[in-house]
């Protein structure tokens, strides 16, 4: 090793500490999905990071998603995927392949990858504990020729309504880290899909976490010229959504980052998880990746 390469190692450490310090204690939220839960590099770089977080005294706290592999289970099974909005119908028989493969292979596929690397996880649903209540979530479309909405019903699709703080402070008093699958369950204990980013937000809110990370496909918010903005207070983000700058598939992401901060989240990233230690690039280092949404400028 050169002394140029070490000198390089121990900027990083220098740029990390005042970030290790001010993080130390801190609940940080991650929504996991996308190519890095199916790249091999980028799953075991990202269990890495969130293990890194712990060992050096944050509280991370993982939701994950798993659209591709619940598609990929559907089309082995015969069974055909139809969206509306961005979300997946849900019927009975689409539901017990979500659970199937949210609740069970994709959760405890990512609780063996954070154990594997030195980390202390556990998995849970939105049943375990009676963590996370939702009720059906209905979806209205008009047009101008309509007289009235029409409603369609998308299935057993979820929209949370509270989310018990129970479980998950049992597990963070414990030292685990808790590997949340975005299932809940409603007052008559139907089970239902819900989409992963609402929950993280969800549970970044209740517990008053000092950031949301969005691990996307994505490289981030884009300005009109096609360039990411690193940074955007919340005027600026109501600014793009009113002008039309923000659209279309990031639209949801969005209204889960301004409803964790209404609550109390200090902050949003929108980050790029194709990017191998994309967390820990956002977290550590000054310059970071993607896009922060702040309440007021750096």
């Amino acid at each position: 090793m050169t002394l140029s390469t070490t000198q390089d190692i121990a900027a990083v450490l220098t740029e990390a500490l005042p970030y290790i310090q001010r993080f130390h204690g801190k609940t940080i939220v991650v929504k996991y999905g996308g190519n890095a839960m199916i790249d091999e590099d980028l799953k075991n770089s990202f269990a890495r990071d969130i293990v890194l977080m712990k060992l050096v005294g944050m509280n991370p706290i993982v939701v994950h998603g798993g659209g591709p592999q619940i598609g990929s289970l559907l089309e082995k099974l015969g069974i055909q995927s139809h969206f509306v909005n961005g979300m997946r119908v849900t019927d009975t028989e689409t539901m017990d392949v979500v659970e199937m493969v949210l609740g069970g292979l994709v959760n405890k596929q990512i609780v063996s990858l954070l154990n594997k690397n030195g980390g202390k996880a556990i998995g849970i649903t939105g049943k375990d504990g009676d963590f996370i209540h939702c009720r059906k979530l209905t979806i209205s479309r008009q047009t101008p020729e309509m007289q009235a909405p029409e409603i369609i019903d998308i299935g057993q699709v979820g929209e949370v309504i509270s989310v018990n703080p129970a479980v998950i402070n049992m597990m963070l008093s414990s030292d685990f880290i808790p590997v949340i699958a975005p299932i809940g369950t409603d007052a008559n204990g139907g089970t239902y899909n819900i989409n992963a980013d609402i929950v993280a937000g969800k549970v970044a809110a209740l517990l008053n976490a000092e950031k949301l990370i969005l691990l996307t496909n994505i490289t981030g918010v884009k300005n009109n010229e096609g360039s990411v903005v690193p940074t955007l207070t919340l005027d600026e983000v109501n600014n793009m959504i009113a002008d039309g700058t923000i659209h279309g598939g990031m639209l949801p992401k969005i209204a889960c980052a301004l409803d964790a901060m209404s609550a109390g989240v200090n902050s949003v990233q929108i980050i790029d998880g194709r990017v191998p230690h994309a967390t820990l690039l956002e977290i550590f280092t000054d310059k970071g990746i993607g896009t922060q949404i702040t309440r007021k400028p750096r």
